[in-house]
């Protein structure tokens, strides 16, 4: 097993325990003890992380990286890291409460929109003509291929984290499941990524390519977000765990080889950069994601409750939009109004499957302009054949130091 494979399962039974528990407020105190098994499951990541880390130690070729370490504090790109966090505080902050914890016409919202439109200009102006060392070099985006797998990642990003966030929703506030059930619904969409993660990098590493793989990775995502639609206050649960294996499945198949595809079609200086670009990107979809289906989460709960027949108390309906995300209190509710409120919450959650079936429409439409090009970066296509005399090393073969001396900017 692999290194990256190693860590990849500590990494989703990382994700998964932390996504039952940024729903914890979900259930009262006196159902409490249920999050104290996944505190206890935590302690499972540690030794995965130790063995990662002894792999990473004996096996990753040490890179020296030459050079004054003053001259490399200074080329951070401060002003780039200023101005990304400033524009995606201040509008992330307005989209996920507008129209529910603000009005989207008072002052706050729109100043905070406006201000964080700003702040995006000046990171783009930053990146442009400022940063020595930027964090997302404009230049990648000349590139099709890349700017495909660009966009790609940051809009699988808002699908992604947005369904570990809300499917527990689903499965708490309309079927009425406990967490440990819910968390338990998520090991099959765990199981397909896990298993088809290994099987792509397993076929890219003997075939030498990855284009059939992306390509069969995002018409199965695609795929199971349109199964998700089938999803009702009934579905069977094997039915539900088949989708999700089926979605897990698409997840495995595009999350690593998108990452070779990346470093297949970059010159060695990007190598590093793209990486972290590509990382910057799919983080960032995933903070825009779920403020977005947030507002639509709560945008949909709220028309389906204003819209109930018989009406709903207004005390009633004050309290569910208050807590949106609690599990609702049904008990002492006439059986008209209990019907009502899980209907509205399955309102809310199928407006969010609508939300995601176009973006990974999206996703898969970008595949036409992914060449599979095979595992040899351009410029080692035209490198002769290595020789068997020694080589030796030179300052400059740090990815860093090749993308200062090739992008110095103009003062």
């Amino acid at each position: 097993m692999s290194i990256p494979e190693v860590e990849s399962f500590g990494g989703e039974a990382k994700t998964k325990i932390l996504n039952v528990g940024t729903v914890s407020d979900i259930r009262s105190l006196a159902d409490s003890r249920c999050y104290n098994v996944g505190r206890a499951l935590f302690w499972c990541i540690c030794p995965l992380a130790a063995v990662s880390g002894v792999l990473v130690f004996f096996t990753l070729p040490a890179s020296r990286v030459h050079g004054d370490m003053k001259a490399k504090i200074q080329a951070i790109d401060y002003w780039g890291i200023v101005f990304s966090s400033s524009a995606i505080m201040l509008i992330l902050i307005p989209v996920s409460g507008g129209g529910i914890y603000f009005e989207w016409n008072s002052a706050m919202v729109i100043s905070m929109l406006v201000l964080g439109s700003v702040c995006m200009a000046g990171f783009l102006v930053a990146e442009w003509k400022w940063a020595v060392m930027p964090m997302m070099p404009l230049h990648l985006f000349k590139n099709r291929a890349i700017s495909a797998i660009l966009l790609q990642n940051f809009l699988h990003g808002i699908v992604y984290y947005s369904h570990l966030y809300y499917l527990p929703i689903y499965y708490q506030n309309v079927r009425g499941y406990s967490p440990i059930l819910s968390a338990a619904l998520t090991i099959p969409f765990v199981a397909g990524l896990s298993m088809f993660s290994i099987g792509s990098g397993q076929y890219i590493s003997r075939t030498k390519r990855y284009g059939e793989v992306i390509w069969i990775g995002y018409t199965l995502w695609t795929f199971g977000s349109g199964l998700l639609l089938l999803f009702s206050r009934s579905t069977p649960r094997w039915q539900m765990a088949v989708f999700l294996i089926i979605e897990g499945a698409g997840v495995g198949f595009t999350f690593q080889p998108s990452l070779v595809a990346l470093q297949a079609h970059s010159a060695k200086r990007d190598r590093a950069v793209v990486i972290s670009t590509r990382n910057f990107l799919r983080a960032m979809g995933g903070s825009f994601g779920l403020a977005i289906c947030s507002a639509v989460f709560s945008h949909a709960l709220k028309k389906s409750l204003n819209s109930a027949n018989p009406p709903l108390p207004s005390d009633l309906k004050s309290g569910i939009l208050a807590t949106i995300l609690s599990v609702p209190k049904v008990a002492g509710l006439s059986s008209s109004e209990k019907e009502q409120i899980l209907d509205s919450y399955m309102d809310a959650s199928r407006a969010l499957f609508v939300m995601w079936l176009p973006v990974m429409g999206v996703c898969l439409a970008l595949c036409l302009l992914i060449v599979d090009n095979g595992l040899t970066r351009p410029e080692e296509k035209a490198k002769p054949p290595e020789t068997s005399e020694p080589q030796t090393k030179v300052a400059g073969d740090s990815d860093i130091e090749m993308q200062v001396q090739v992008e110095p900017k103009k003062q």
